[in-house]
């Protein structure tokens, strides 16, 4: 059941993050004066709209996302006369550029505030230094060494005897080394350090003997200040690793790699392209071993790798509507879009094409997404 749920959230958060994405391009459009004509959730036939200044607000029946609708950028629409001042083309460059960027640029802030939330109630679980989050009132039928030395969740361990800031499997070597013999822990709580003594207990987990105090340890969570901060950061780290999977999925390597395993008997791996059929397992996966922040993080990061391919300089992304303002720009005269549709048509086809291979893929030769 949490498995199914984590995949309603996981999807219904994209769904929001694209119209997000619209209302990037919507409030730049109003803010800068342009004739906004329809703002719609979905697509396909109307099942539900109504007007306000101007603008037809609604509901189609296929909810894959949602559009706005600015006069002039079809090229193959005319524009009222009297809606022409306001319309795409009379506007400079640079508030084009503004509208058109505004949609991707939504992406990295919604990012950044889903990363914040997940480093606030969460925490980093690359963080290196051992973050106490329950203390277990029993060990071996008796109280736990850790609770009658008095440690509490959100202390952190600084050192155990003579290792300094250890790494939790530093942690976990040290007090299965030293069982049954008094060890010294340095805690840190709220700035201040604390010194016990702790002797360790032998203790059976997954089949294996080790040295245990009665702690399960997690990710520190962060304070308001260093979650903002830090969700901005790691932003940058999902641009800089998204730039390599964009390269590495629709590169020649990725193709081949899609079409060799769809006509072979080649076995996937994990670093081979998914669709959403893949996506949604893996989620699924996450969300039923009780990991939702996992799923959280996962979101941000496809928010921010699905903002990096809407800005590819290529029609009809975003980043096609950049590439021509900046040709515009260069060659001193406006281009007409209605060359550019036939690039359209030929990224458009390529994109389901992939798609579809990818599903085939998952459908067929499904990823082991075992927790």
């Amino acid at each position: 059941m949490s498995g199914a749920l984590a995949i309603v959230v996981f999807f219904t958060g994209l769904l929001f993050i694209i119209l997000i994405h619209e209302l990037g391009h919507y409030w730049a459009a109003r803010r800068l004066g342009f004739k906004v004509e329809e703002y719609f959730v979905g697509f396909g036939p109307k099942v539900w709209s109504f007007r306000r200044h101007d603008i037809e607000y609604g509901v189609k029946a296929l909810p894959l996302g949602g559009y706005v609708k600015i006069a002039g950028m079809n090229p193959y629409e005319p524009v009222a006369p009297e809606d022409l001042p306001r319309s795409y083309g009379a506007k400079p460059a640079w508030q084009r550029a503004l509208v058109i960027g505004a949609g991707p640029g939504s992406h990295f802030v919604v990012a950044a505030i889903l990363f914040a939330i997940w480093l606030a109630f969460f925490g980093d679980p690359r963080t290196t230094t051992p973050v106490i989050q329950t203390v277990q009132a029993t060990l071996n039928g008796h109280a736990a060494p850790a609770a009658v030395a008095g440690l509490q969740p959100g202390d952190r361990i600084v050192a155990v005897g003579d290792v300094q800031d250890p790494t939790p499997a530093q942690l976990l070597r040290y007090t299965t080394a030293n069982v049954g013999q008094p060890v010294r822990f340095e805690i840190d709580r709220g700035g201040q350090t604390l010194t016990v003594t702790i002797v360790p207990e032998n203790a059976r987990v997954a089949g294996r003997a080790i040295g245990r105090i009665g702690v399960l340890l997690g990710p520190q969570k962060a304070g308001p200040v260093a979650a903002i901060v830090g969700g901005v950061k790691e932003v940058g780290r999902s641009i800089r690793a998204s730039f390599g999977q964009i390269g590495h999925i629709f590169g020649p390597e990725g193709i081949g790699r899609v079409f060799t395993l769809l006509f072979t008997n080649a076995k996937r791996t994990t670093q081979d392209p998914t669709s959403v059929v893949g996506i949604g397992r893996a989620v699924g996966a996450t969300g039923a071993a009780g990991d939702w922040g996992t799923v959280l993080y996962f979101l941000a990061f496809v928010t921010v790798f699905i903002g990096l391919v809407n800005l590819v300089p290529l029609p009809p992304f975003d980043g096609g509507h950049l590439a021509v303002l900046a040709i515009e720009k260069i060659r001193g005269k406006q281009i007409d879009m209605r060359k550019l549709i036939p690039i359209s048509a030929v990224v458009i086809a390529f994109f389901v094409v992939f798609v579809v291979a990818t599903m085939l893929l998952d459908i067929t030769k499904p990823l082991n997404v075992s927790p």
